[in-house]
């Protein structure tokens, strides 16, 4: 039984069960980027601080290069060691992080900056090469507020940045559960006045 059999029958069994951003089919999220190319871009307010942890030194330097042009500041990790180093010293308000990286892999990595009270409130975006959804799911399961597929396009790393803004041009994380819980706490509260 391969890693991702044994996720998909921890986690209950079928892809049915994955959540809606990663069951995005290919054609939506193909269309919303398409749809984005036309629009004006909104980027986060200028000298936004985004940290990249990617072994790979190509990665890096073409985000780097597409960060930069739209005024952030860019932080460059190798490993996630050095990855977690750098968050705690730069505070980092986004940060791109591979799943496969040489000693802690990316979703101990995640899990590490979601157990760490200074760090938690930062927005991830997972990336990999893989396009195994259960890798969206696990990674959507211990916290990423977001997944890209590697390779990707100028327009894609932008419009994963633009899912994440808030009313101020700046990075937020994606609640879902949050959001599930207050669409139930209302729905209750309709049932409870119809009743």
């Amino acid at each position: 039984m391969g890693i991702f059999e044994f996720i998909r029958r921890l986690f209950g069994g079928s892809s049915d069960t994955l959540p809606a951003s990663a069951q995005e089919p290919a054609p939506f999220l193909e269309q919303a980027i398409e749809e984005r190319r036309h629009k004006p871009r909104i980027n986060a307010r200028e000298g936004t601080r985004v940290l990249v942890i990617d072994d790979s030194k190509t990665i890096v330097t073409v985000l780097r290069k597409f960060l930069r042009s739209a005024g952030y500041e860019v932080y460059e990790a190798l490993d996630a060691e050095a990855g977690l180093l750098l968050m705690h010293e730069h505070k980092p308000e986004l940060v791109f992080l591979d799943i496969v990286l040489p000693g802690m892999n990316g979703f101990a990595a995640l899990r590490a900056i979601r157990r760490d009270p200074e760090l938690r409130e930062t927005p991830v975006i997972m990336m990999s090469g893989n396009e195994q959804a259960m890798e969206q799911f696990f990674g959507t399961r211990i916290g990423a507020d977001d997944f890209m597929k590697k390779p990707f396009s100028r327009h894609e790393a932008f419009f994963r940045i633009e899912r994440l803004l808030d009313d101020n041009f700046i990075p937020r994380r994606a609640h879902p559960l949050a959001q599930a819980g207050a669409e139930i706490s209302a729905a209750a509260v309709a049932t409870t006045a119809a009743v």
